[in-house]
């Protein structure tokens, strides 16, 4: 495991924002459209999100797994690796990764307590299980993400604002519902979050803004 961001898988695969938005040929061609794209992942993130709220997972467990299912599908189409069925599995697998470990058993129950009748979303444990396995060979066996959590309280103590600590940490999860995490290092999410929580909450940061050196180790 990369003892820091900077020498880490997570860092070497960031990508430019036209490649996130690209919609793979296989969902063109079914004709899924750019803002098709984002909304079917937006949507699957908030499905991650209310698993997530049944299963009782840390907040950390539910970035990377939203981190996995948006970098999948910049490498495969949704026509090939069914998002209803993405979703939940990269929910399993970043529960194995970040040490909160969920049986599949239970996130079938709650599928189908969530979804009911519709039977789109109706998976097996072996559903699961074999795609777990295509997941983990999408994203080339690279499974570490670095989030803007920590470097967030690094830097809210450092400005001296901690009492904007909450407000920013809710800013921090509002940018899941985007790639940024794919394209920008964690630092400059949460410094972005911490600019955001300053204006929209009166606190004058431009002083601390203008004399910040950032310390380049601080995505760890």
């Amino acid at each position: 495991m990369a003892a820091n961001f900077w020498t880490s898988s997570h860092c070497k695969q960031l990508l430019d924002p036209e490649d996130v938005d690209l919609v793979p040929a296989a969902d063109r061609e079914r004709g899924i459209t750019p803002e098709e794209f984002r909304l079917i992942k937006i949507h699957m993130s908030f499905h991650i999100w209310r698993l997530a709220q049944q299963v009782k997972v840390r907040q950390r467990v539910v970035a990377t797994a939203i981190a996995y299912f948006r970098r999948v599908y910049t490498r495969k189409s949704m026509s090939d690796y069914d998002p209803r069925l993405v979703a939940p599995t990269c929910l399993y697998l970043a529960s194995k990764v970040e040490e909160s470990t969920v049986q599949a058993r239970l996130l079938v129950f709650y599928i189908k307590k969530m979804c009911g009748s519709d039977d789109k979303y109706r998976f097996e444990i072996k559903d699961i299980l074999e795609m777990e396995m295509k997941l983990l060979e999408a994203l080339d066996y690279y499974l570490v993400v670095f989030h803007p959590y920590r470097p967030l309280l690094q830097l809210l103590q450092d400005a001296g604002i901690t009492d904007l600590t909450q407000f920013a940490w809710g800013l921090v999860n509002d940018t899941y519902k985007m790639d940024l995490i794919l394209i920008y290092p964690p630092y400059m999410i949460a410094l972005a979050c911490i600019y955001i929580a300053s204006v929209l909450k009166d606190k004058d940061t431009t002083a601390w803004f203008e004399e910040l050196r950032v310390d380049m180790n601080i995505g760890s």
